[in-house]
């Protein structure tokens, strides 16, 4: 239910392909409020990513709404508070949102303090000094300040992620979505990445994070929700999902994974 709270409202969701016979998503309603850790979580082609990527319209929905920041983005086209219609600015709309992906997507010719300082610079507009500092700072809080230098192929997987990370923050998003960050890595380096998304939760950072972590969705999710054959069979507190499943296909899924 939208609350002044709400800084993202999906209503009705779909995402059909090949004429509507494929429903990755079909009729996903659900609010995200400012401070929300949302964990989402389903089996494979439950249409996890699919919602995730609709948000910020990398994905254009078949159907529905999605309103963010009081503003209807399926529509190229709103009204704004002095009621003068105004087209819709897609880029300056993802600004306000960060997105990790699966993959890291450092460009790999650039130095990890020229990736950190690109969109600031091209996009924004900051003036370079500010815009390094801002990333040293940024870097300095993953434990990465003396890797400014280096390229991404001198790094990690762990260390790649964790950049990825502070990249999407140096442009100051009003929420992070995160497409299942930690798939990608080798076993030992998830826990670090982790607990680069936990110090953002505590700091009441909103998150929408599609993941496999059962861990992670438990400990720092406050609310969770499960996706079957793209649609949102079930929501709640992490108490209420892995300790009183209500659907039997939510069951069927914890049984599996747990």
């Amino acid at each position: 239910m939208a609350t002044r709270d709400s800084l993202i409202q999906v209503t009705d969701l779909k995402k059909h392909y090949n004429m509507g016979a494929i429903k990755a998503l079909d009729g996903v309603t659900v609010d995200i409020h400012r401070g929300d850790v949302m964990v989402v979580i389903g089996p494979s082609g439950s249409g996890k990513s699919t919602f995730l990527r609709s948000l910020n319209l990398l994905e254009e929905p078949t159907g529905g709404a999605i309103v963010f920041d009081g503003v209807d983005i399926t529509r190229k086209k709103y009204k704004d508070e002095n009621g003068k219609t105004v087209k819709l600015d897609i880029d300056k709309l993802r600004q306000k949102m960060g997105m990790v992906f699966q993959h890291f997507n450092l460009f790999p010719h650039m130095t990890i303090l020229e990736n950190m300082t690109l969109a600031p610079l091209k996009v924004k507009g900051t003036n370079k000094a500010e815009a390094e500092e801002k990333a040293l700072a940024l870097l300095d809080r993953v434990g990465l300040s003396d890797r400014a230098g280096a390229y991404p192929i001198q790094l990690s997987g762990g260390q790649k992620q964790r950049v990825a990370i502070v990249r999407a923050l140096a442009m100051e998003p009003q929420v992070m979505l995160f497409d299942e960050p930690t798939s990608a890595l080798d076993p030992e380096m998830v826990g670090e990445v982790l607990d680069v998304m936990k110090g953002l939760a505590k700091e009441g950072m909103t998150m929408v994070v599609v993941t496999h972590e059962m861990g992670f969705a438990r400990e720092v999710g406050n609310r969770v929700l499960f996706m079957a054959d793209g649609m949102l069979l079930e929501q709640g507190s992490p108490e209420e999902i892995f300790g009183n499943p209500k659907s039997p296909r939510l069951k069927d899924f914890l049984a599996k994974v747990l």
